[in-house]
């Protein structure tokens, strides 16, 4: 693979990230600091970073190629002298807490700067740091700006039109707050900008019925109170949320346009099958294209029967399958 191509696609790589990082934080209001997306962000920048880079910045026996880079843009920018000093005290506490978990114990001040990390972020300890201080961008650019100091010819942050982009791309991801408070569902990852888009499809499909005599039977079937204009409308939501990953059931599987008959005499009809797990079972469920499409509101009131198509099952009542 060739300079040019490699760093098109470790810009892809970059690209993608922050598409990631910029979605959870739109979706869910904030992005938390072990995030997924940031582990992998880290990770792409640092070989961004690390493309074409001299051997005498980093020496030959250096083990941390990126430390000794923050180090030496340090002598020169003082943003990154500020994240040196900060990067070096979190090592000295995560090394001192190794050692001797016991004296830090009694040590509440320094516990209390102690953080938390998950391996793989404690990998990245410095691209990750300078994200949350919000001075990673400024570096990068930094790096840019004196790039014939620090790498070789053909590296990305080299390149006259590569290394400003990747700059640029970084300066979102740094606006962001990242927050360390966990949450009940800080473990799971939000959906993409494409399914959020897809399950805002499918509810406003629902929210176009406007009279009685166009509900779908099975929506009917489950009322018992309330209001008959509210109730479908919140059925038909939870019904959407349901069918991806969310904080109450695990997504394990999913597959579009899987065949099944609905019922005898009829034709295998497409749709969406999907297998779910909560602590208590896993459930597999299959909806039509024709309710995924959200377009069922504009259907006439025989077309609504779809929604008595669409199965439930959970797993532990099958007795047997035959194929």
């Amino acid at each position: 693979m060739g300079e040019a191509e490699t760093r098109q696609k470790l810009l892809r790589n970059v690209k993608k990230e922050v598409k990631q990082i910029m979605e959870e934080a739109v979706t869910r209001k904030f992005v938390h600091a072990d995030s997924s997306h940031i582990i992998s962000f880290c990770a792409v920048v640092e070989a961004c970073m690390l493309h074409g880079l001299k051997r005498r910045i980093a020496g030959l026996l250096c083990s941390n190629k990126v430390a000794a880079l923050f180090m030496k843009v340090a002598k020169t920018f003082s943003p990154a002298e500020e994240l040196c000093r900060k990067v070096q005290e979190l090592e000295q506490l995560i090394e001192n807490s190794k050692q001797n978990n016991s004296s830090l114990s009694n040590d509440r001040s320094r516990m209390s700067k102690l953080p938390n990390l998950p391996p793989q972020a404690l990998k990245h300890l410095w691209i990750r740091t300078a994200l949350m201080e919000k001075v990673l961008d400024k570096i990068v650019l930094y790096l840019v700006e004196s790039s014939s100091a620090f790498y070789d010819k053909g590296a990305m942050l080299m390149d006259p039109v590569d290394g400003p982009i990747l700059a640029s791309l970084l300066v979102g991801p740094c606006a962001l707050e990242y927050t360390k408070v966990k949450t009940a569902d800080h473990f799971w990852t939000d959906p993409s900008a494409d399914e959020l888009v897809q399950r805002h499809r499918i509810h406003s499909g629902h929210c176009r019925q406007d009279s009685p005599s166009r509900r779908p039977a099975l929506i009917q079937k489950r009322q018992s109170s309330g209001s008959m204009d509210d109730r479908p409308l919140l059925w038909a939501r939870e019904y959407v949320e349901s069918l991806h990953q969310n904080s109450r059931a695990t997504l394990l599987f999913g597959k579009n346009n899987v065949l099944v008959q609905p019922k005898d005499g009829m034709e295998a009809i497409p749709g969406y099958l999907s297998l779910h797990q909560t602590a208590d079972l896993m459930t597999l469920k299959w909806t039509p294209n024709q309710l995924m499409n959200g377009n069922v509101g504009e259907l006439d009131s025989e077309k609504s029967v779809y929604w008595d198509y669409a199965m439930t099952i959970r797993l532990e009542e099958i007795v047997y399958l035959h194929c």
